[in-house]
């Protein structure tokens, strides 16, 4: 018999994964927020703000690559500004010193002591402007930044304020005068995104909007740092099924040994498969993804929504692939057809 005194519980209290869908769907509701704060900024362009959002809900680095005038680092400003944090921009050139990007050691007259000047680095987003520009030296000193989230000047190390994310921006028609990024240094980045033209119509409202406005529209804060930290963790928490684990790590495997996957034809082709970051980075971006449509469990389809963002740039093709005109594209293209769907 009931006791009238008990109070019955609720879908969600009896329903761990009733909780946590009623969770995702209240934390994402700041995600409309933020679309909404750069739609009249940025015409078109919804691939590029979804993947740049993904990088935000994972705290990974993302490397936006296309020709000039494709609001590249429009959007990433306006992103920022959307946000209560700190922004930083540097235009990355070949004379840059690392001192310009982390800071440096100097002489306090007051104190007759070398105190540190933090350089542009210490801030919530950073967007490295043409990052290829930039000299090896530069480069590097920016790997302790991505990877460990510190930076060290002199002989003292200091953590950043999180969240802390690189955006970068990279032309990749115009090579005089640059430095390609190394292996190492790209795979820190979780993304990369290839930034197409927009299309006629949207073409148009650029048009429009640019030369019939006497002010460009500017982005209002919608966000809190704390909103963004809240969403972090929760992502991590949405639910990935094992079948979907074995599926995400079959298509990092299938980079490096294709023949193991009925996939000979590509053995000649790739000269390095996919580090282990690439199994790391394709959980959480599938998570992100799903988390962006509200779900609180990730699908196939969200796998293979970001399965090119992450992989694109940690599959190096061979000489032989250059040749045959085989793209990173065409080959995960013929890996995500091969490999059985759970």
């Amino acid at each position: 018999m009931t006791n009238p005194d008990e109070t019955p519980l609720s879908s969600s209290a009896a329903d761990p994964n009733a909780a946590l869908e009623e969770r995702v769907a209240d934390a994402s509701q700041f995600v409309s927020r933020i679309r909404a704060s750069l739609a009249p900024i940025v015409i078109g362009q919804t691939m590029m703000v979804d993947r740049l959002l993904i990088g935000l809900l994972t705290g990974g680095h993302v490397l936006l690559e296309g020709v000039p005038g494709l609001a590249k680092t429009l959007t990433v400003k306006s992103l920022a500004e959307s946000i209560h944090c700190q922004f930083a921009r540097i235009q990355f050139t070949p004379d840059l010193l690392p001192a310009d990007l982390i800071g440096t050691m100097i002489f306090d007259q007051a104190s007759r002591d070398f105190v540190p000047r933090k350089g542009p680095v210490f801030t919530n987003i950073l967007l490295a402007d043409e990052i290829n520009r930039a000299p090896a030296k530069v480069q590097s000193a920016l790997l302790e930044a991505m990877q460990e989230r510190q930076v060290t000047i002199g002989d003292a190390t200091y953590k950043l304020d999180r969240p802390f994310l690189v955006l970068a921006t990279q032309n990749p028609i115009e090579q005089e005068g640059t430095y390609p990024l190394p292996e190492a240094q790209v795979d820190r980045f979780m993304l990369m995104i290839k930034v197409g033209y927009p299309t006629r119509s949207e073409e148009r409202q650029i048009m429009d909007l640019v030369t019939e406005s006497a002010e460009m529209p500017t982005p209002q804060p919608v966000v809190t740092p704390q909103e963004v930290l809240d969403a972090q963790q929760l992502v991590r928490q949405i639910y990935i099924d094992d079948k979907l684990k074995d599926y995400i790590v079959d298509i990092i495997y299938a980079t490096r040994t294709p023949e193991q996957y009925k996939l000979r034809s590509l053995a000649d082709f790739i000269d390095y498969g996919a580090s282990p970051r690439a199994t790391i980075y394709l959980n959480l971006a599938s998570r992100a993804h799903a988390f962006l449509e509200g779900r609180a469990y990730v699908t196939p389809e969200d796998i293979k929504a970001v399965a090119y963002d992450v992989l694109r740039h940690r599959v190096v093709l061979t000489y032989e692939a250059e040749a045959e005109e085989y793209t990173p594209e065409r080959v995960l293209t013929t890996i995500l057809e091969t490999i059985d769907v759970p």
